[in-house]
């Protein structure tokens, strides 16, 4: 029944389908079991013999069906008849002889007829020695591990499959039926001319005729065609169950593997290698001359065309944040699918797996992406061109590299920058020129087609469309929307458009809820399409309808892309590295190649080695550093403040308690808090110093603004310890109130630290008054130099007050008012006008020079004095009081020095080498940071040989790979 059934089948379509009618029953052979792809090979190569067969696999499963059909025999009539009447004992005698015949002939046919069938039964199935390549290895280890016998005995009978084929008997009594209607159009005419029938009457039967016969081939077609589409729909529920649970297999033993049963080191997986090659060259700079050109599918479309959810639909999960008409992709996000036991993601940068099956990772997930999402995106931008990389893994994912890019818009509305629609634009094209990349273009099916923007975008970017795949979203809501179905026609077959395209595909991505599962909305997908009259009108191809047919044809595509140009890519970075390492040879011969971590690392090693060299200080040059300078920052104000307004006293008893009360004060106030600072100051310098004298030996000058940094952080984040000043208080003023020298030496040293600091001052006050009065005759002359007029004033004025030092040695430090006006008058008498206030000024810098030179003459005195000092000048005329002065103030100063460094070196110097080490721990975690103090060509030289490296080795290991899954 097989054999006539298929036979009636394809005569009776061959004449009941004419090509005019433009109905056709191809049944679609991408989502169909190779069982299927056979059958509809046999049935269907009568209409298009020149057709080359799909599948070396999809052989026919019965010789018999290749038995033309017998033709039907005509009825002769009249002298025929007549003359095989009379011969009729001739011919029964003949038909007995060749009995015999018959009989030996039917019984060797038959033999030979099995042996065939046999035969073509068994060449029938593939040669898969072809295919053992997509098996991987542990498949064929399953014997030893798992009972096949139970799982074959699980699998579905024969009985089962035989009630999912098409009843053809019934098939071929329909074809049969239709025939007979055809023909008997023709055998009616000719009765019509034999018979004498009136014209009328003729003409009247022969019209209703044709009208019943025309309603009736209607509801053939459309019984046929009902027909044809139940028999698919079974054969993709067949297809759907068994890999259902090839999968459930797969995944039982992956997880098997990977659980060790197998103790083998599992490989990386291609599309993973070919991913790792993908993130460096995202990490690549941008600003060298070679580009990337590696395939990827680039996923492009109008904002809220569904492009987020095409993509979860082929990775299976609800893995972005979704929001109502709002962006939701603010940069692009780079999704590594690969098969694996576990349905789970994880990004590059981390180490966290989130289980995909669980909807409390789901939502972590999601928010993960909208953090970093955020993150990436500047301060004053909307979008960001930085990539966001997310592998996903799972059973019967199809393996493949997909890049999601933000929507393209056609307004800037409220909230975002001024510049993002035009931000937007630059990062498509920058993915989409590249030439091996495959274009994923998403049209929203239910607008109208003429608001899309993105398909002109596509069309500038690969006018052939030899890289592009369409995708026209919600069908269901186009189909219920559109007057017209013949347009949703026309778009999935490239003529709305006038972008070229690979493929057309019309999918349906859910109802518009967030709620809803990937299950549930790929349930809605098939019930849809199977109810559809686009595909039961014939408008829709069934392979072009589903997610899942677009993602078997996407990664197909994306596979051929990559073996065609994954060579070519790698000897373009071939050849980039030869030139980088020849530029390297003949600039830095003597130089090792150190990128800039390296080199950080290395810069890191000297710092912390010159800050261990502040431990070797000594404690004698730390003290004398420490002593020398608290004195330049408190000697001004122990001569001003302290010494000046104590000998101006009468007598020596007023001297020392005006000394104390000062000491005590200055003490209380500002002396610790000064000492403490030049300790602060003291061992900065000596950072600095160390610094600068490791890089005198052979240091290299590429660290310069990385150590000026790392030492600037380390002191600014330096804090004393505030502990401190209270102890060095009590031991400063406990330094202070100690008056008793115990021996000459003592003296000397109080004398000699006395002398030079009044010397000192004495010097700076001659400066200070040279340059009020201006050069003198010998510099005037010499010199050639001139007075101003406000010199030539002071010069005047100084002259007259000299004279009045000269009639009052002992004069105190203050002018009274009457003198003052006294000197005002004299110098209006000689014709020099001046203020009183410059008068004051004057008098102040004469009587500090005066009192400078009487308290050396008196120093010079007291040399002879200790004996006196001994004795508390009892009777005698010299009084040292001011030498006691100045041995107390040194005293307090090699106190505080000694104090201050023993925190230095057992505090201080340690904290400091803790602060250094944080500041680099925190600069090497900055990626930025030592970019910006690392710099030049030399380190970009470096860097960029290092990633061409690296993206070479990378490339040929995954061709290597990549052949021998071939």
């Amino acid at each position: 029944m097989l054999r006539a059934g298929s036979a009636v089948t394809c005569i009776a379509c061959k004449n009941l389908l004419p090509s005019r009618m433009g109905v056709k029953f191809r049944v679609p052979l991408q989502k169909l079991h190779p069982l299927s792809r056979a059958i509809h090979h046999r049935y269907s190569s009568n209409n298009n013999p020149q057709r080359p067969p799909h599948c070396s696999a999809a052989r026919h499963y019965t010789s018999l069906s290749r038995l033309p059909l017998r033709p039907p025999k005509s009825r002769s009539g009249g002298h025929g008849y007549q003359q095989h009447r009379s011969f009729w004992v001739a011919h029964l005698a003949a038909r007995l002889l060749k009995l015999r015949y018959i009989l030996l002939g039917s019984a060797v046919g038959g033999g030979y007829t099995a042996k065939k069938t046999y035969d073509e039964w068994k060449d029938m199935f593939p040669d898969m020695s072809q295919y053992t390549w997509i098996v991987p290895d542990f498949v064929w280890e399953l014997s030893e591990n798992i009972d096949l016998d139970n799982l074959a005995s699980a699998l579905p009978e024969l009985e089962e499959i035989a009630k999912l084929l098409p009843d053809m008997e019934k098939i071929g009594e329909n074809f049969t039926f239709l025939k007979s209607l055809l023909s008997s159009e023709t055998t009616g005419e000719s009765t019509l001319r034999v018979t004498d029938v009136p014209p009328t009457s003729a003409a009247m039967s022969d019209g209703s005729d044709k009208q019943f016969k025309k309603s009736s081939d209607k509801e053939k077609i459309d019984q046929l065609q009902e027909e044809l589409l139940r028999t698919q729909l079974k054969y993709q529920r067949l297809l759907e169950r068994l890999e259902k649970e090839n999968k459930e297999l797969r995944k039982v033993v992956l997880q098997k593997d990977d659980k060790g049963i197998h103790q083998r080191k599992v490989k990386k997986s291609l599309i993973d290698m070919y991913s790792e090659v993908l993130d460096i060259l995202s990490d690549y700079d941008s600003n060298y001359n070679t580009h990337d050109q590696l395939p990827r599918v680039v996923v492009v479309g109008d904002q809220s065309a569904g492009k987020t959810s095409v993509l979860e639909m082929i990775a299976q999960a609800r893995i972005f944040p979704r929001g109502s008409g709002e962006m939701m992709t603010r940069s692009p996000v780079k999704v590594t699918l690969s098969e694996g036991p576990h349905h789970v993601a994880m990004f590059k940068d981390s180490t966290r797996e989130f289980d995909l099956g669980k909807e409390e990772d789901l939502a972590a997930l999601r928010h993960e992406i909208e953090l970093r999402m955020r993150k990436s995106v500047k301060e004053g931008q909307t979008v960001s061109p930085e990539t966001i990389s997310l592998s996903v893994k799972g059973p019967g994912i199809q393996r493949m590299v997909l890049v999601d890019l933000p929507g393209v818009i056609s307004t800037v509305t409220s909230g975002m920058a001024a510049d993002t629609k035009e931000t937007i634009f630059s990062i498509s094209k920058a993915y989409m020129q590249n030439p091996n990349a495959i274009i994923l273009c998403i049209q929203d099916g239910s607008v109208d087609a003429e608001r899309s923007i993105v398909t002109d975008l596509v069309s500038q970017m690969d006018p052939q469309g030899k890289r592009t795949i369409f995708v026209l979203t919600k069908v269901d809501l186009a189909e219920k929307n559109l007057a017209s179905s013949s347009r949703i026609q026309q778009i999935v077959e490239g003529k709305l458009f006038p972008m070229k395209a690979l493929g057309y595909f019309a999918v349906v991505t859910g109802k518009g809820s967030s709620n809803e599962s990937i299950d549930s909305i790929k349930d809605y997908e098939e019930d849809f399409f199977q109810k559809s009259r686009l595909l039961r009108d014939g408008m829709l191809k069934a392979h072009q309808v589903t997610t899942k047919n677009l993602s078997l044809a996407v990664s197909d595509c994306f596979w051929k892309m990559v073996r065609e140009s994954v060579e070519q890519q790698a000897d373009a970075f071939k050849a980039s590295r030869f030139n980088l390492e020849t530029e390297w040879k003949n600039n830095y011969p003597r130089l090792r190649e150190l990128d800039r971590n390296e080199l950080y690392e290395k810069a890191k090693n000297e710092i912390l080695d010159e800050v261990i060299s502040l431990s070797q200080v000594t404690p004698k040059h730390w003290e004398s550093i420490l002593q020398k300078k608290l004195w330049e920052r408190v000697s001004t104000h122990v001569i001003e403040n302290i010494y000046l307004p104590a000998a101006q006293t009468i007598n020596s008893g007023t001297f020392n308690t005006t000394v104390d009360i000062k000491l005590k004060q200055w003490t209380d106030k500002q002396l610790p808090h000064k000492a403490l600072e030049v300790a602060w100051e003291t061992l900065q310098e000596e950072f600095a110093r160390f610094m600068a004298e490791y890089k005198g030996k052979d240091q290299d000058d590429i660290f310069d603004k990385l150590k000026e940094a790392v030492k600037d952080e380390s002191i600014k984040r330096h804090k004393w310890n505030e502990r401190a000043m209270d102890s060095l208080r009590v031991i400063q003023h406990n330094a202070l109130e100690d008056r008793s020298i115990t021996d000459k030496p003592q003296w000397d040293a109080a004398i000699h630290f006395m002398e030079e600091t009044l010397q000192s001052r004495l010097k700076d006050t001659d400066s200070v008054i040279a340059d009020m009065v201006g050069p003198d005759w010998k510099q005037r002359w010499l010199s050639w130099k001139n007075r101003t007029p406000e010199q030539h004033i002071r010069n005047e004025t100084k002259n007259e007050l000299e004279r009045l030092l000269k009639l009052h040695e002992d004069h105190t430090a203050y002018l009274a008012n009457d003198e003052v006006t006294t000197v005002r008058k004299n110098l209006e008498a000689r014709g020099v006008e001046v203020d009183p206030v410059l008068i004051k000024d004057t008098w102040h810098q004469l009587f500090r020079r005066h009192f400078l030179q009487k308290a050396l003459l008196h120093c010079n005195l007291c040399r002879r004095g200790f004996y006196y000092y001994q004795r508390h000048f009892v009777d005698s005329e010299l009084e040292c009081n001011d030498v006691v002065l100045f041995w107390r103030i040194q005293r307090m100063l090699a106190i505080t020095a000694n104090t201050l460094r023993q925190q230095l070196t057992n505090t201080e110097v340690r904290r400091l080498e803790k602060n250094v080490k944080e500041v680099l721990e925190d600069f090497g975690e900055d990626t930025e940071k030592k970019v910006q103090l690392i710099t030049g060509r030399r380190v970009q030289l470096a860097e960029d040989l290092k990633k061409v490296r690296e993206i070479q080795e990378k490339l040929e290991a995954f061709i290597e790979a990549l052949h021998k899954e071939k």
